[in-house]
């Protein structure tokens, strides 16, 4: 009886570190494959503080022309996530700088930051999509 409790206690524990694994695994802050930064997933809410309360910063809209015709944020920069390797540099020229990346969802937004943190930007918070953007927008 007593073997059933113990082999019933270390599957439990496995079952938590796995759950704990996990959880840690889908935590906000990401990392390259050489261990760095890559990028922070940060809410609407967090990146419209940001907005107000600093200056040096590029709020970037992967979507397509089309979708930021219908409406975006203001001052947002457009370079489409399927041109992000080839513009990215001509647009965005220093690496260091605070850049806010949104498309509609949320799931280009990731891709595109991951694109970037690959390309060397160092300073890349992602806040997914325009969808859920309960702030103003331009059109």
């Amino acid at each position: 009886m007593v073997y059933m409790g113990m082999k019933h206690l270390s599957l439990r524990m496995i079952w938590i570190t796995a759950v704990c694994c996990l959880m840690a695994a889908c935590g906000p802050k990401l990392s390259n494959e050489n261990g760095g930064d890559a990028f922070m997933s940060i809410t609407a809410k967090e990146a419209k503080e940001i907005m107000e309360s600093e200056s040096n910063y590029v709020v970037l809209d992967v979507r397509t022309q089309e979708e930021y015709e219908e409406g975006h944020i203001a001052g947002a920069v457009l370079i489409p996530d399927y041109e992000i390797a080839e513009r990215a540099e001509e647009r965005l020229t220093n690496k260091e700088q605070l850049i806010l990346v949104y498309c509609r969802s949320g799931r280009r937004s990731k891709s595109a930051a991951a694109e970037l943190t690959a390309m060397g930007y160092k300073n890349i918070r992602e806040f997914g999509g325009i969808l859920d953007w309960p702030y103003d927008i331009e059109k």
